[in-house]
């Protein structure tokens, strides 16, 4: 009986197993890949606090997890040029533009100071600087974390805002 067991687990394994770390290297190695987040993860301050008490996240969120599954989100490295637009939950430090102007991280060309850095198990960091695209008095630096199984971290750090962090999946960018 354990002898069947173990051949039938292992015969329902036939679907196609990928070395998450040999695809990482190639996404790297062509400097062409895109992360979309799941999750953003604000800085937790006093007004983040009161609109968590408000009752204003929705059912699933708290003040330093928001759930992006169904948001439009990306951060895109494609050869020399990086592009992103990531929603925003958080303060800001100096005030905003006037016209009711979107409130995302966006950001669109050629980065500054772009370096990666390989680290163990297949891992890579990558940082760099970029302006925002609407706001060309905002700067962001910019730091990715890429994992074996995929999985990503995007820190941002801004001239204007407090810090957030994102957290999903890392994939080769479609139709390439």
């Amino acid at each position: 009986m354990v002898v069947s067991l173990v051949l039938g687990c292992a015969s329902a394994n036939t679907g196609k197993v990928t070395d998450g770390g040999k695809v990482l290297d190639e996404l790297v190695t062509k400097n062409s890949f895109e992360i979309v987040a799941e999750w953003a993860q604000p800085r937790v301050t006093s007004a983040m606090a009161s609109i968590a008490n408000a009752g204003l996240l929705a059912l699933g969120n708290s003040i330093n997890n928001i759930n992006l599954i169904g948001n439009s989100n990306y951060l895109k490295v494609f050869k020399d040029s990086v592009s992103g637009y990531l929603p925003y939950f958080g303060e800001r430090q100096m005030g905003g533009s006037y016209g009711g102007g979107t409130t995302a991280i966006q950001f669109e060309g050629a980065p500054k100071e772009y370096r990666v850095k390989k680290g163990k198990k297949h891992s890579y960091t990558i940082q760099f600087n970029i302006a925002d695209k609407n706001s060309p008095t905002e700067n962001y630096t910019i730091s990715i974390q890429l994992f074996k199984n995929l999985a990503a971290s995007i820190d941002v750090t801004s001239s204007h805002r407090f810090f957030i962090r994102y957290r999903g999946k890392v994939s080769a960018i479609e139709g390439e």
